[in-house]
């Protein structure tokens, strides 16, 4: 191992340099580096006490706060890897999630604790631990680990599994580095910055501002979870400057807001989470929100592709330019693609993951010729901006025409009375596939299928504009913001025996 591959631990860098400054505001608590440092090394030798060590993997089953970040660091402290689930999932999916990533260890709280215990029961050789019996716990003497090895595993965060099994990215310390250095020089740093973290720390978004906080030596204002009003208040009156959120909690919170500006301190809105509807981004604009759209995911620890505010109504709908150091190119059929012509994203560099945890076989297909083979489709203009159309396996083909879905998604939701939409496509003997589309309508709002089929054929080609139209209370997301089409398919199965 080479000297450079080390770094003084992020947390005791900044409480030796700055004790007294403010670290975390979370749960009604403030707390400075210093006194996050001491927690974090308390925590690190009770778990080390109850059986922690390097190379153990710790499942954490806990909502955003004050615990989550102090178990971050402590987990680094012992060289152990963190395993983030999400608590929004039912009791099976997060047992496969455990034994999948091979965690020996769950910690909990009074709210996910039976959950955790159940785990242990149905799953051998796992073992549950709660805050709470972890804080009375005895502190083993033990040397935490003062230098942080950018090569090492920081933690197995799965993906959002928008299509099939959730799948765990192993992200090392020296991806989360050089994402937070990325996203540095291309947003700049400011004294004063503050950030908002309201993604859950499950989400590599959320866990990507944990780092940051510690890496830049700013203050994190934690939400347990994303209530708009909430947002807006602590933007108004926290000093927040930086956010984080996807298109879906971005629209609530310029529904909540009516036309009440952001104050200036807010100098940033990282918007990502997929493709976002122009109709959301033309809001942007007229309210003045400084939006920075991006692209990232989870295999390249958050970041790829930024578009910065002053650059938003020149490049409206783009990703923007790549984050230094990393690297992006378009992968067409029998090469590289000029530029403007749609191909796969393929991203290298530092930010990249190790691979998947346990499938060698993914990891090699992900992984080619130095590449992240994203999945994803996009372009790059002449200037080297990003603009990011669809998943390649959301790709509707009809009639030999290629269908992106998220194009006709945002042509839905520029109807009035239109509040979401998920578009797939449904098998057709003569086409191949036939463009249909799930709609959420907003409260009070009417609009039938005809109506919106004609609005889309105001808009569209007409090999694009949707055959079957099905209305929903709800459209199923990720965390991410992300549409799981497998469960619009579902419903689109549904819906054709109402029809029939």
């Amino acid at each position: 191992m080479t000297r450079h591959e080390l770094t003084p631990d992020w947390l005791a860098h900044r409480a030796a340099a700055f004790p007294d400054r403010l670290a975390v505001v979370a749960g009604g608590e403030r707390v400075s580096f210093g006194e996050l440092d001491r927690r974090a090394g308390r925590t690190a030798r009770q778990l080390a006490a109850a059986g922690v060590t390097a190379g153990t993997r710790v499942a954490v089953l806990l909502r955003n706060g004050l615990p989550f970040v102090i178990l971050t660091h402590a987990l680094a402290r012992l060289g152990a890897v963190m395993v983030p689930l999400n608590t929004r999932l039912a009791r099976p999916e997060i047992a496969w999630l455990v034994a999948d990533s091979e965690a020996g260890l769950v910690i909990c709280n009074e709210a996910t604790g039976e959950t955790a215990g159940a785990l242990a029961q149905d799953l051998p050789g796992v073992q549950s631990l709660s805050l709470e019996r972890l804080a009375g716990g005895p502190e083993a003497d033990v040397a935490l680990r003062d230098r942080i090895d950018l090569a090492a595993v920081q933690g197995i965060i799965y993906t959002s599994a928008t299509t099939g099994r959730p799948k765990g990215v192993l992200l090392t310390h020296g991806n989360h580095w050089w994402n937070a250095v990325g996203s540095a020089i291309n947003l700049g740093l400011h004294r004063d910055d503050c950030w908002l973290a309201v993604l859950p720390f499950y989400h590599v978004g959320g866990l990507a501002v944990l780092w940051r906080s510690v890496i830049y030596g700013i203050p994190v204002v934690v939400h347990e979870a994303f209530d708009p009003d909430a947002v807006n208040r602590a933007i108004d009156t926290g000093g927040v400057t930086l956010i984080s959120v996807v298109g879906t909690m971005l629209r609530r919170m310029l529904d909540a807001r009516a036309l009440r500006p952001f104050p200036r301190d807010l100098r940033c809105v990282l918007l990502g989470g997929g493709p976002v509807p122009r109709s959301l981004l033309e809001r942007c604009v007229e309210g003045g929100v400084p939006v920075a759209t991006t692209y990232g995911l989870t295999e390249a620890a958050s970041q790829v592709a930024t578009l910065l505010p002053d650059e938003f109504l020149r490049k409206l709908g783009s990703a923007g330019r790549t984050l230094f150091p990393a690297e992006v190119r378009i992968d067409a059929p029998g090469g590289g693609a000029p530029a403007g012509e749609i191909g796969e994203i393929l991203v290298r560099g530092p930010i990249v993951m190790l691979g998947y945890a346990g499938r060698p076989e993914e990891t090699a297909s992900a992984l080619r010729d130095g590449w992240l083979h994203t999945g994803d489709l996009g372009s790059l203009d002449p200037e080297g901006y990003l603009y990011v159309v669809d998943r390649r396996e959301d790709l509707i083909i009809s009639g030999g025409e290629n269908v992106y879905p998220t194009e006709v998604e945002n042509v839905l939701c520029e109807h009035p009375a239109v509040a979401d939409a998920g578009v797939i496509g449904l098998p057709d003997a003569q086409w191949g596939q036939i463009v249909a589309a799930a709609v959420r309508l907003r409260p009070g709002a009417r609009a039938d299928e005809e109506d919106l089929k004609a609005f889309c054929a105001e808009r569209l080609a007409r090999f694009k504009v949707p055959r079957r139209i099905w209305f929903v209370d709800d459209l199923p997301r990720t965390t991410g913001g992300k549409i799981v089409r497998r469960s619009i398919l579902e419903s689109a199965a549904w819906a054709s025996q109402e029809r029939a």
